[in-house]
């Protein structure tokens, strides 16, 4: 019998195979009694199974609200890994379905004060119904054609209110900068102000002179965010203008919706993930990176978005860093997508990205960090490279800076006194 396991990292006033009971019980064949029909045999072939308990702290407040506790409670919370597995066949390879399973009433249980799904381990199944990514990293780098470092870009800014040809100035002056790619910023798909196919229009005809002034031409992924019946019509728009790559807010459309738009892209899909941080910033809630990459890399996503070290939000390096492995990791066959650093970047990031993380195969976004450039974009963009050319040679970033005016005025303009986290 082919099962899906799910873990996680649970809290508990209760003992800890209480706690692993009641998720595998909810999430199955069990509700909070006996009802007629729940045979032996009906939960030998449905039920949950308990794989794996492993304790791990004590804490004496409980992370959640409104969890019930034992007659005589003595204050202590438990917390441990719980791995429960599920009969495949009680859902199906179907993504909403798993989640129903997986991430579904068990966050309200009054058993836990706290629930974080971990991981998935997935079986085969879910590789024939889910092509996953299309394009990846490969695709990716034989459409921008850059090789042996990462595949540099930025993000329109302001985010809203340009209007069309405000945009188009901007985006050739993006494009013959030497960036390797462009992207809409996530608040600005379709807005009554400057409509999809206007947008479209006036960034495919940028794109297209910048292509004729260069020889090169850039990848735009234009953010296509809508409604489910909106997605194919955005994204025909879009390559039927010569666009190269579309972007959807995956939280918004759902994993069903991006697994939708896969079923039909021509293009590159650049995975968004805003919204996340209200799915995983608090630490005994939501579900960690390992398992939501996972099931976008399923649904399909080419790009994916990671954060970035050393940057604006809260998120720790080492959690980055993390981020980025997990999406290389092998999955159902090699799913592979590229990881897409973002927030707060500049050249100077580029030394601490590679020695954490080791690879080059990532989407390296700075918004700021290439624009407010004091010598302007095509400096940020220079500045960028020579960021990596730096790290990739093992020569400390601001020893190269010396011989790079470029790199050394991004770090007049850019460079933080923080301690790197």
């Amino acid at each position: 019998m082919k099962r899906v396991i799910a873990t996680y990292l649970a809290e508990t006033p209760f003992t800890l195979e209480r706690a692993a009971e009641a998720i595998a019980g909810e999430q199955s064949t069990g509700t909070f009694t006996a009802v007629p029909g729940e045979t032996a045999a009906l939960k030998e072939r449905f039920g949950a199974r308990i794989e794996r308990i492993v304790p791990l702290e004590q804490v004496r407040q409980p992370s959640l609200p409104g969890a019930a506790v034992p007659p005589g409670h003595n204050g202590i919370y438990r917390r441990g890994e719980i791995s429960v597995s599920f009969p495949l066949h009680n859902f199906g390879p179907s993504i909403p379905n798993l989640m129903a399973c997986v991430a579904g009433n068990l966050y309200e249980l009054r058993e836990l004060s706290g629930l974080r799904l971990l991981d998935l381990d997935l079986p085969d199944e879910f590789a024939s119904a889910y092509p996953g990514p299309r394009f990846g990293i490969e695709g990716t780098r034989r459409l921008t054609g850059v090789r042996g470092r990462p595949v540099i870009g930025t993000i329109i800014k302001p985010s809203v209110g340009l209007d069309p040809a405000e945009l188009e100035v901007l985006v050739y002056t993006l494009a013959t900068s030497g960036l390797d790619f462009i992207k809409d910023d996530e608040l600005n798909a379709d807005p009554p102000y400057c409509p999809l196919p206007v947008k479209v229009a006036a960034v495919s005809r940028a794109v297209e002179r910048a292509a004729e002034a260069t020889g090169r031409k850039i990848m735009y992924a234009y953010n296509i965010t809508g409604d489910i019946e909106a997605l194919k019509r955005n994204h025909d728009t879009v390559v039927k203008a010569g666009g190269n790559c579309v972007m959807v807010s995956m939280n918004s459309v759902g994993l069903a919706g991006l697994a939708y738009l896969n079923t039909f892209s021509e293009v590159p899909i650049h995975g968004h993930r805003n919204q996340w941080g209200m799915l995983t910033r608090h630490g005994q809630l939501g579900m960690d990176f390992k398992a939501y990459q996972k099931l976008c890399r399923l649904s399909g996503a080419d790009h994916l978005h990671v954060n970035g070290l050393g940057s604006k939000f809260y998120e720790s390096d080492d959690s980055v860093v993390a981020s980025v492995q997990a999406c290389m990791e092998p999955l159902l066959g090699g799913y592979a997508t590229m990881p897409v650093l973002s927030s707060g970047q500049w050249a100077g990031t580029a030394e601490i990205t590679y020695a954490r993380t080791n690879t080059v195969d990532v989407m390296h976004l700075a918004g700021g960090g290439i624009l407010a450039h004091p010598d302007g974009p095509a400096a940020g963009v220079e500045s960028f490279k020579q960021g990596w050319e730096a790290a990739i040679r093992g020569i400390p970033a601001e020893a190269y800076a010396e011989n790079h005016a470029e790199l050394r005025r991004a770090f007049e303009k850019f460079q933080r006194k923080e301690t790197k986290r």
